[in-house]
């Protein structure tokens, strides 16, 4: 009885207040499936115990960390870190477009640690990733955690290698639809708005496919992956599959030999 009255109240309203009782409707029943699907997460950042907070648009449900704010790839990060300590150990590091969070584990582990934006309001240095103002081989380390569908990749992976040491590393992050072959970008699509609709967010430049490997071994990387997977993917609440594309600068170059 209770529904039927309800129904026949929602019926009777103008359109315009049909259309806000929707909303809120649908904001109230999202609210409660994301209350039922709450599951305590570990973070292996700040080492917090509990339930996680929705993030983004769409919400991501258990995304972020309520203690130190962390995101999924920054538990991922984490993750490939605290395996590969021996290799950051005593390195330099240059960290493009900083997060609170992965400074917060990064800057303890090597011997030198800069972070660089071009904004000067965001970083210790300004750069601008498709132009480094650097000398060849300035760093060990360099991480790029979505920042590569921001800009020129093909410049600012060419521009990696050129300042990173023989034998350094860069870890690089992006968004990536792996059933596409081909990344999906067009020079015509220039409006915020348009950006939003094609590519996700209005200050993205493409979405990149699987071919992002080859985009990269172009540069003249080696190229390895690291990729969340179960257990971890729940029990620290990393996104399902997302990967550190791990490019590595030869100690050699072929080309000189």
């Amino acid at each position: 009885m209770i529904h039927k009255f309800l129904l026949s109240a929602y019926k009777a309203m103008p359109p315009a207040l049909q259309k806000h009782a929707a909303l809120y409707r649908e904001a109230m029943l999202t609210a409660r499936l994301m209350r039922s699907r709450s599951s305590v997460r570990e973070c292996n950042v700040c080492s917090y115990v509990g339930n996680f907070k929705a993030f983004g648009f769409p919400s991501r449900l258990d995304a972020r960390c309520p203690q130190c704010n962390s995101l999924e790839r920054h538990r991922l990060l984490k993750m490939w870190f605290d395996e590969n300590k021996d290799r950051v150990a005593s390195k330099s590091a240059l960290h493009f477009a900083p997060e609170t969070a992965v400074t917060s584990f990064v800057k303890p582990l090597v011997s030198k640690y800069v972070t660089a934006d071009l904004y000067a309001s965001l970083a210790e240095i300004v750069l601008n990733i498709e132009a480094v103002d650097l000398p060849d081989n300035s760093f060990d380390l360099v991480i790029c955690s979505h920042v590569l569908e921001h800009v020129d990749d093909r410049k600012a992976l060419s521009e990696m290698h050129r300042i990173l040491t023989p034998g350094g590393i860069a870890l690089l992050m992006t968004p990536v639809i792996e059933g596409w072959p081909q990344t999906y970008e067009n020079p015509a699509i220039t409006s915020p708005k348009d950006r939003a609709l094609h590519y996700g967010q209005f200050d993205h430049l493409r979405y990149f496919g699987s071919d992002i490997r080859a985009r990269i071994t172009d540069a003249g990387f080696a190229l390895s992956e690291y990729t969340a997977v179960e257990p971890y993917v729940h029990k620290h609440a990393l996104t399902r599959g997302e990967k550190i594309f791990v490019a590595s600068k030869q100690q050699f170059d072929t080309c000189q030999t």
